[in-house]
């Protein structure tokens, strides 16, 4: 008799269709993946004894996360098993991306930037991984288009000095008409502060000598934001 064939599970391609990764976001859409199978089909393969979607999971957890895989430098990413240098390539042109397609989708949306899903996407993608504090802007046409987004001030993990000068100098330097203001909270802590709420004050009142309004002043802290604008504290 001969003997029946057995599937080993633990190989993907044997799994049920809607289990494997692939399969499982033609039919259900990319929202009803995990973190783990999203970057399964990123990877493509597994190793030697570990299928992809195990190998995923287990690169989740020893770099913590999806977000801290983004943040690797490229010495930290290929000394992990099964990634190398061209999948930190193509993981970071998959991020800038991203990047792009939301900054399109902001210069696409007109006006009421201030209260736009779409602006505060774009402005989670471009601080939320940082591990230091950065203070940017956003500069606006009297339309309330987007001219330009800038990053000025780097600063430690605590706080980053800002100019107002510097705000002024480069929203002439734009032609804006309106700025919307945005730093992140590396702490993850989604509040204003004493001191953001004061620079907030003179940003506004050195920007007002010029007919240039602030929107908003929007602060990215992990995947929450926190808007001036919606708590009326514009003034």
């Amino acid at each position: 008799m001969k003997e029946e064939k057995i599937l080993s599970t633990h190989v993907v391609k044997n799994w049920p269709e809607l289990e494997r990764p692939r399969e499982k976001l033609l039919h259900l859409g990319s929202a009803s993946l995990s973190d783990a199978e999203l970057l399964a089909i990123f990877l493509r393969t597994g190793v030697q004894g570990c299928n992809v979607v195990d190998l995923s999971r287990q690169l989740l957890i020893n770099f913590g996360g999806i977000g801290a895989i983004y943040q690797a430098s490229h010495d930290e990413f290929c000394q992990h098993h099964g990634l190398g240098t061209a999948k930190y390539v193509q993981l970071q042109a998959c991020l800038e991306m991203s990047k792009r397609y939301l900054a399109e989708q902001l210069i696409q949306q007109g006006q009421q930037l201030t209260s736009s899903q779409a602006t505060r996407d774009y402005l989670l993608s471009e601080l939320r991984h940082e591990s230091r504090e950065i203070f940017a802007v956003l500069f606006l046409d009297n339309q309330h288009q987007v001219l330009k987004f800038e990053r000025l001030f780097f600063g430690t993990i605590d706080a980053a000095a800002v100019y107002p000068r510097v705000v002024v100098e480069q929203a002439l330097k734009h032609h804006a008409a309106a700025v919307i203001l945005t730093h992140n909270h590396p702490s993850g802590i989604a509040e204003a502060s004493q001191a953001d709420k004061l620079l907030t004050s003179r940003l506004i009142q050195a920007l007002a000598l010029l007919d240039i309004r602030v929107l908003d002043h929007i602060i990215v802290a992990g995947a929450q934001c926190y808007s001036f604008a919606e708590h009326g504290e514009l003034n």
